[in-house]
């Protein structure tokens, strides 16, 4: 076992490497050799050589570090000592936690919301115009960019430097502000606006998704049923409001669930522009802090556990509307 982990040369690494190699040859060649000779070997023998890996992986990966976090949500900040329902009592009844949690709250209600709108009435106006492909590639070129990324370009862009003679601003908002004749703001100092700010980050990166998906989905809607619309005398506003917006309502539910859940995990965001600091911290990043800076495992533990519990709902709530549009259909 020594010789697997003490790997310290060249030499060494190159045999592990080979090694490494030669035994995934060996396994993906009895699950070929099993898929090829399926009278001679027993369906459970297939079944296990491809399932059997991912199980355990998933195992390995995903449950036992579920449980164990789960366990040591209900333990103290070392896991010395059992506490019962502190750890949960602590995030739900002190300031400092109940504004993580109103913080949290505010992101997953106006970043889906507020995205998802943006998209459908971005998609719809520049649907079939003739700068069309233009259009929607400004609007998604954020999604090309890492959250630490665009936490970095949006930190210059609220940038704030003291209003003193001879002290330009390089934030790109304050100069506009100073060009008009307004004094210059500190975006991320002041509580509770630098929170929105920062939303401003994660709809700006969220919104090109938005926009694709439902962008997609009208383009989907069967030219007859927008003919027989027209028809009707049904144009402009009223056929978006009855007709492309229930023709679309799966993918508008997709795309709400689906930046909710992003939105809820939002963590780099709020780490490279503000740490969390000056009232702007969220769940996940609160547990990134206790588990990690502050090496409270039980705290860190039990609001890891408060985001798990989050998200099912909206999962939930994603597959209930998924398993109704296929009844329809």
């Amino acid at each position: 076992m020594e010789w697997f982990l003490d790997a310290d040369t060249v030499g060494h690494k190159l045999a592990l490497m080979v090694f490494a190699i030669l035994l995934f040859a060996g396994v993906m060649g009895a699950i070929l050799f099993g898929v090829d000779r399926p009278r001679r070997v027993p369906l459970w023998v297939v079944v296990a050589g491809f399932l059997g890996p991912t199980f355990l992986l998933l195992l390995v990966g995903l449950v036992y570090p579920a449980i164990s976090t789960i366990r040591g949500s209900f333990f103290n900040r070392d896991g010395s000592a059992f506490v019962g329902l502190d750890n949960y009592a602590t995030v739900f009844t002190e300031d400092n936690f109940q504004t993580v949690l109103l913080n949290t709250v505010l992101w997953v209600v106006l970043v889906p919301l507020v995205t998802t709108t943006f998209g459908l009435v971005y998609a719809y106006l520049v649907d079939r115009t003739r700068f069309e492909s233009l259009a929607k590639a400004l609007v998604f070129l954020p999604m090309a960019i890492s959250m630490v990324g665009a936490g970095v370009i949006w930190k210059f862009v609220y940038e704030f430097r003291p209003d003193q003679p001879g002290v330009n601003q390089i934030g790109l908002l304050n100069q506009l502000l100073v060009l008009v004749g307004l004094d210059p703001q500190q975006f991320l100092l002041d509580a509770p606006a630098n929170t929105l700010y920062l939303i401003v980050v994660m709809i700006w990166i969220q919104a090109g998704f938005a926009m694709t998906v439902l962008s997609a989905a009208i383009k989907a809607i069967p030219d007859d049923v927008v003919e027989a619309a027209r028809l009707d005398g049904v144009g402009g506003v009223q056929m978006f409001r009855y007709v492309t917006v229930p023709s679309i309502r799966p993918a508008l539910v997709v795309v709400v669930t689906t930046v909710a859940i992003v939105t809820l995990k939002v963590f780099d965001v709020v780490r490279t522009m503000t740490g969390g600091n000056f009232g702007t911290s969220v769940v996940a990043n609160e547990f990134y802090t206790q588990a990690f800076r502050q090496f409270n495992f039980g705290l860190g533990a039990a609001l890891a556990v408060l985001l798990f519990v989050l998200v099912i709902p909206i999962i939930a709530y994603n597959v209930r509307q998924l398993r109704l549009s296929e009844d329809i259909r």
